[in-house]
């Protein structure tokens, strides 16, 4: 861009990142082989405004936080030869801008009258309202049950962690709605569902809010938490979700399931989860891993064997591993992967989602997959269900 433009950019950036800001999306990149998506989105974090930037590789999403004068120079650097296309939503109204392969820029403006708004802290207003799936103020049967709502729909500040992360995995649900068929009934499992916050969540989101024909399992082990997560979905009328006790590794109730949910399923059992997906031919899989013990006990290198004798480091790298070697296990099966992180570091650190969807050809890595398998002197449980050996 040239130096007026510039200007422009800068003087809009300065009017539309503040405490009325929805979202900003910088996408189009010139160059496609790095970061093809950017989304700016304002959130409080111990008491602050700040600004997130998530920016979306193909496989990868990264995350910054930054103050507006940061955020600012930010988005301005990010347009200035890097991206073609930058669309901002604010209370204050909507920018779109659109630079050419010459760097030549234009602007388009739509302003509005500041709305009115009350009862909530400045900053935060608008980002709770208007961020979130599943609203504040608009009470949700599951939720108030669970405990993370009142009767009147607000959000009890001991749950809000857990009302985040459940609008955060609606998030998820919503990228990969082009993938399901709204014409015919499509299948879900959740493995591992647990007190099954995420699954009623999906159920509502997918069945109540956007009318998809969907039956959805939950599985666990717990017999009473089975028996209670049955009651609440017959209670709410749910009459194609339903809870049954049993393990991953051995479940045979249907012979056909077109997507796989496991969250937090301990150690091998994501393993087993993700084979049966793909046994399956489940069109997606979305899997937060928990406890990757395997890969911990097996790894034996010397040449990193100073970073392997310190415990800890050596516990977060064999998760990093496993996960790594999930991802590129699926890809090898004709899955596009994804490693996201799926909430804040903060709440979690169990905090990665593999997102796998099947489309294209598998790729062609198991040699790379074999020479890293043997640099670590490990045998993921996956690649012995998945890669057949020679």
């Amino acid at each position: 861009m040239n130096n007026q433009d510039k200007e422009k950019l800068t003087g809009i950036l300065e009017q539309f990142i503040n405490n009325k800001l929805y979202a900003a999306v910088i996408s189009n990149p010139f160059e496609k082989d790095k970061i093809i998506k950017i989304k700016l989105r304002p959130l409080i974090i111990k008491g602050s405004l700040l600004y997130q930037a998530e920016e979306f590789t193909e496989k990868q999403a990264f995350h910054k936080n930054m103050t507006a004068a940061e955020a600012c120079v930010y988005v301005g650097e990010a347009m200035d030869g890097c991206f073609k296309q930058l669309e901002i939503t604010s209370e204050a109204g909507q920018v779109h801008v659109l630079v050419s392969k010459k760097g030549k820029a234009t602007f388009k403006i739509k302003s509005k009258a500041p709305a009115k708004i009350t009862d909530m802290p400045q900053g935060l207003a608008h980002n709770r309202k208007k961020q979130y799936v599943l609203e504040e103020g608009v009470p949700v049967p599951f939720l108030i049950d669970l405990g993370v709502m009142t009767d009147q729909g607000a959000v009890i500040r001991s749950r809000y962690d857990k009302f985040r992360q459940i609008n955060r995995f609606l998030e998820f649900i919503e990228d990969i709605l082009p993938k399901l068929d709204k014409e015919k009934e499509t299948t879900i499992i959740d493995f591992g569902c647990g007190k099954s916050y995420l699954t009623f969540a999906m159920y509502h989101y997918l069945k109540v809010l956007k009318g998809y024909p969907i039956k959805v399992i939950g599985l666990d082990l717990k017999k009473d938490v089975i028996e209670r997560c049955s009651r609440l979905s017959k209670k709410y009328g749910y009459d194609t979700l339903t809870f049954c006790t049993g393990d991953i590794a051995s479940y045979e109730g249907v012979d056909h399931v077109d997507m796989v949910v496991t969250l937090h399923a301990c150690d091998t059992a994501t393993d087993y989860a993700l084979a049966k997906a793909v046994g399956w031919g489940a069109k997606v899989i979305l899997s937060v891993p928990c406890c990757q013990h395997q890969l911990n006990s097996q790894m034996e290198n010397k040449l990193m064997e100073p970073i392997f004798h310190y415990g800890l480091l050596k516990e977060r790298m064999a998760a990093l591993y496993t996960d790594g070697l999930r991802a590129e296990i699926l890809e090898n099966v004709g899955y596009r992967t994804q490693v996201i992180e799926f909430i804040d570091m903060e709440h979690t650190p169990k905090n990665i989602l593999i997102r796998a969807v099947q489309q294209g050809k598998p790729k062609d890595n198991k040699k790379e997959l074999k020479e890293l398998m043997d640099f670590l002197h490990v045998k993921p449980v996956l690649a012995s269900l998945l890669l057949p050996t020679e």
